[in-house]
C-alpha cells in the first residue's frame, strides 16, 4: 500500500493480476484432481488417465504440460523397452497438494449436501 493512501502499488496491483493467473492455472478442477492423484508417488500416462475419472486423453495431456511448465510436476522418461514416462510432484508441487487437500476433502465431504441443495432448488417455482 501506498504510504499516503490506502491505493495499491502499481507493483501490488500486478501481483494481484499475477496471483489470479496462477490460481486460473492451478485452480482448474482436472489440475487439481490430478496433483491429488499422484500424492503417493510418480504415475504413468495410462495409470493417471484410469485413476482420474472422466478425464480425456487430449485433457490429461494438456493438463499435465501445463503442470509440468508451472513447476507442479516432473516428467521422466524411462530408458526401458518400451520406453515409458512417469509423472510426479515437484517440491512445489507436493506444498500445493497440502495447500488444496482440505478443499478437495470439504468438496467430498459435501457433495450429498450439494447434490440435495441443487434438486430442491430446481424444483422450486419460477
Amino acid at each position: 500500500m501506498n504510504a499516503r493512501n490506502s491505493e495499491p502499488t502499481p507493483a501490488q496491483q500486478q501481483d494481484v493480476c499475477r496471483t489470479r493467473e496462477v490460481l486460473g492455472i492451478v485452480g482448474d478442477k482436472w489440475s487439481l484432481l490430478v496433483v491429488r492423484t499422484l500424492k503417493d508417488g510418480p504415475l504413468r500416462f495410462t495409470e493417471l488417465k484410469r485413476a482420474v475419472d472422466g478425464i480425456s486423453q487430449r485433457m490429461l495431456t494438456v493438463t499435465l504440460r501445463s503442470l509440468e511448465r508451472d513447476g507442479i510436476l516432473s516428467r521422466t522418461v524411462h530408458n526401458v523397452m518400451p520406453p515409458h514416462v512417469s509423472y510426479e510432484l515437484t517440491p512445489m508441487g507436493r506444498t500445493l497438494r497440502d495447500a488444496t487437500a482440505p478443499l478437495l476433502e470439504w468438496s467430498i465431504t459435501h457433495l450429498p449436501h450439494i447434490d440435495a441443495a441443487r434438486a430442491e432448488y430446481d424444483t422450486r417455482p419460477a
